[in-house]
């Protein structure tokens, strides 16, 4: 009771912020506020078939996928692009973590948790990571593999070049910038095993499909991709 008590104190004085709009929470809300739980974007995509999937399309002929899924759609200057934000240039790792768990409770809920095998996020740089300190991809992947009771291996994949940034770049271009850039760490980590491959954003897949094509190459049995969000 005392600790309930204590509880409630720092909740008033000090409220936590909705990791969405930035609005205090009240009693009863964690995380995000009632009103981002209703009206953030949410895509639903896992509960369509593979091949109703619009973002599964996106890697048809470039990469074999089993699932393509992204928790939110994303909208400039939306909540979409606010947690992304914080998550990304702000510091605030724990955001990717909230994420994942709840969108790996919603996969879960779904019938995905045996699924996958393992988890990978695509990783940093080492400078990059070094820069901010955390990689925001293994954020998220760590909450799903939380809420999906699923493995997880930040380091199954290393990036062998600091390659420019994708925010400019055309489709091709982004290909050209990323592709041979990944390896495998330890291939006998990969082999046989289902993969779900982890980042913050799926603009035009480029990332995804070179570290994806890595995967198997390493002797992945199959790749599915999970996002944040979905451009």
């Amino acid at each position: 009771m005392l600790r309930s008590l204590l509880a409630d104190c720092l909740a008033l004085f000090f409220p936590q912020a909705c990791l969405a709009c930035q609005q205090p929470l009240v009693a009863g809300e964690q995380h995000l506020c009632t009103v981002c739980r209703i009206e953030l974007p949410y895509t639903d995509y896992h509960r369509l078939p593979p091949a109703d999937n619009p973002l599964a399309r996106r890697f048809w002929g470039r990469l074999p996928v089993q699932q393509v899924l992204s928790y939110l759609h994303f909208m400039r200057h939306g909540r979409t692009q606010l947690l992304l934000h914080q998550l990304k240039y702000r510091g605030q790792r724990h955001v990717g973590h909230t994420l994942g768990r709840l969108y790996g409770a919603e996969l879960a809920g779904a019938g995905l948790a045996r699924e996958f095998d393992l988890i990978v996020p695509v990783p940093l740089h080492p400078r990059k990571l070094a820069r901010r300190g955390y990689n925001q991809a293994e954020a998220f992947g760590s909450g799903l593999a939380e809420a999906l009771g699923c493995p997880s291996r930040a380091h199954a994949l290393r990036r062998l070049a600091d390659t420019e940034s994708q925010t400019r770049k055309s489709r091709a271009e982004r290909w050209q910038n990323v592709a041979a850039v990944f390896e495998v760490a330890d291939p006998r980590a990969i082999a046989g095993r289902h993969v779900l491959l982890v980042d913050d954003v799926l603009t035009t897949g480029a990332t995804l499909e070179a570290c994806g094509a890595a995967l198997l190459q390493a002797g992945a049995r199959a790749i599915s991709i999970a996002t944040v969000a979905a451009a």
